[in-house]
């Protein structure tokens, strides 16, 4: 299996609603997406929120590491998600072939979207892992 890494960023507002992108594939998530080859996980959710919301960010802690295998895609996947603050930018789609929507969410209705943080969003916030980038060695 081939392994993936995805990056997704975490992004709650004053209001204490979470902002969320519906895709083409017909489901929600947070913004982000794939990493390519060149790039940190950092590096790679800025991107892809700026990408897919217009927004630039500033990455904060490392909130979680989950992992899922699809056997019709034949991919391992590694997806990170990062707390993430506003820095700047106007709500936009720019990539309105990957995304159709993005919806500013109240918590309850993005843990519904999320099954797969299964204890919840706030439990997210409050906790978050080490992260370090070594640099090239």
């Amino acid at each position: 299996m081939e392994e993936v890494k995805v990056v997704y960023a975490l992004i709650k507002n004053i209001e204490n609603r979470i902002l969320m992108v519906h895709n083409h594939e017909g489901h929600w998530s947070l913004p982000g997406g794939k990493v390519e080859a060149d790039e940190t996980l950092i590096e790679a959710t800025i991107r892809e929120t700026f990408e897919e919301t217009g927004y630039k960010i500033v990455i904060g802690n490392l909130l979680a590491v989950n992992e899922s295998k699809f056997t019709k895609r034949n991919h391992h996947a590694l997806f990170f998600t990062f707390e993430a603050q506003i820095l700047a930018g106007v709500e936009e789609i720019k990539l309105p072939r990957e995304i159709s929507q993005i919806e500013w969410t109240a918590i309850e209705t993005a843990n519904l979207r999320m099954p797969y943080y299964s204890e919840g969003i706030q439990k997210l916030l409050e906790n978050h892992a080490f992260y370090s980038n070594q640099g090239t060695i």
